[in-house]
């Protein structure tokens, strides 16, 4: 088993945890994390995109002129795509992008990932995080103790992880550039990755722990 200090929102260390190493302790795997990461990517695009054909561009139902004799080129619509205001040939089109990827598969991305924060020291664990109402300063305040800001020219994304919605932790970070906060059963694999420093509370670690295990609402989305 591995340890990891727990830290408290002023950055002592009040104890340790120990964690699975078939959660946090794997080889690094990029095909496995590529091929899960891509297929996110891939199912979170919208595929809205449109253009239109020659039939679909208003007007030109009329021959620009006759057939023969002109001395010109012939042509049947001026709506053609050789001609300026026309439609597009071979232009995107309305589709879905998204793909399934097996879930052992995924389930070995997010832990893979968790592992590579892990051995890069770029998870932390604090014992609690609650705040009374929401205020973003506080969040700043507690993340400043835990040196996860950064300096000011080189701003570090957080992912705040929680083992249910807290409204005041959310609403207190969203205003924040660059700090997320998820739940523990939602997190996933490019989010872990997306991000510079993972922290995560002692009772998300619990709900993390699961991962090896055959829970259904700790599935990578």
């Amino acid at each position: 088993m591995l340890e990891i200090e727990i830290k408290d929102i002023n950055n002592n260390t009040v104890g340790k945890v120990e964690l699975p190493e078939d959660v946090f302790g794997l080889e690094p795997r990029k095909d496995i994390l590529h091929a899960v990461v891509v297929n996110y990517l891939a199912n979170q695009r919208q595929g809205t995109h449109a253009t239109k054909t020659r039939g679909l561009v208003r007007g030109g139902g009329k021959k620009p002129w006759k057939q023969k004799h002109t001395g010109r080129a012939r042509h049947g619509s001026i709506r053609s795509p050789l001609w300026k205001g026309g439609g597009t040939t071979f232009g995107p089109q309305p589709r879905d992008y998204s793909y399934k990827v097996n879930k052992k598969l995924r389930r070995l991305a997010l832990r893979t990932a968790l592992s590579v924060k892990f051995a890069s020291n770029e998870l932390v664990v604090v014992d609690d995080l609650k705040l009374e109402r929401p205020k973003s300063a506080d969040i700043i305040r507690i993340l400043n103790n835990l040196t996860l800001l950064g300096s000011k020219d080189s701003h570090r994304k957080i992912l705040i992880v929680l083992p249910e919605k807290n409204d005041n932790i959310v609403l207190s970070a969203r205003n924040i550039v660059g700090v997320d906060v998820v739940r523990a059963m939602d997190i996933n694999t490019y989010d872990v990755l997306n991000h510079d420093m993972v922290l995560m509370t002692s009772g998300a670690i619990t709900v993390v722990k699961g991962l090896n295990g055959d829970e259904r609402h700790i599935l990578d989305n």
